[in-house]
């Protein structure tokens, strides 16, 4: 690997996306894809042994999500830049990747045509984001803290959101747990939380709500 070339950290749990990205990336000038990992822990051991210059981390990953682990990158290596790939092409899952620390974020459908913009740009210091998102962001006037048309989403933290998905998509709360490497009364207690911040009745209505999220928000 040449020394001039920027060495680039990949974080997905799918291998075979993971590789199509990967000879994306090492066919740009000026990049190169020094390790994979599939999960943050992963992900963090490497970023430690091989010092890459920019991160580029699923916001899907099995155990912490890429938003948390975007929050632990930060929070060990302050200088090191990430850059958010995402399924969502939503401002909401945008606005909380910047929130907690990302560069940038970039929709895997722009990924192919966009990638190296998102690369000089979050590695030279300036935010990326995929077009649709900042179209969506000046849309709603202010493109640092846009207001979501789902308000009451904006309720819950991160990993509220993440597991009011999971409920969305029918897993119960040991699937959960395990997902997520929490135990199920955390779980629980997170649910009890999304339950009151949506005034909801009862763990059904949580259910009902989440399904009705997805459908509105597949990913």
């Amino acid at each position: 690997m040449s020394d001039s070339k920027k060495r680039i950290l990949l974080v997905d749990d799918h291998p075979v996306l993971r590789k199509g990205l990967a000879r994306l990336i090492d066919s740009k000038d000026g990049f190169a894809v020094c390790g994979e990992a599939g999960t943050a822990v992963e992900a963090m051991s490497l970023i430690r042994e091989l010092r890459p210059s920019l991160v580029v981390v699923d916001i899907g990953l099995p155990g912490a999500s890429g938003i948390e682990l975007t929050k632990t990158i930060r929070a060990e290596f302050s200088d090191l830049p990430v850059l958010i790939l995402s399924m969502h092409e939503e401002a909401l899952y945008a606005t909380r990747a910047l929130r907690a620390g990302a560069m940038g974020y970039i929709v895997k459908q722009d990924a192919i045509d966009n990638i190296a913009t998102a690369l000089h740009q979050t590695l030279n210091g300036q935010r990326y984001l995929s077009p649709a998102i900042s179209s969506q962001l000046q849309a709603n006037g202010v493109e640092d803290q846009p207001r979501s048309s789902h308000d009451f989403v904006d309720l819950l933290t991160d990993r509220e959101l993440e597991i009011f998905e999971l409920i969305g998509k029918g897993r119960d709360v040991r699937e959960i747990s395990t997902a997520l490497n929490v135990s199920p009364k955390t779980v629980e207690t997170h649910r009890t939380n999304i339950k009151e911040k949506l005034k909801l009745k009862n763990s059904r209505q949580v259910a009902r709500i989440a399904l009705q999220w997805i459908t509105e928000h597949p990913a």
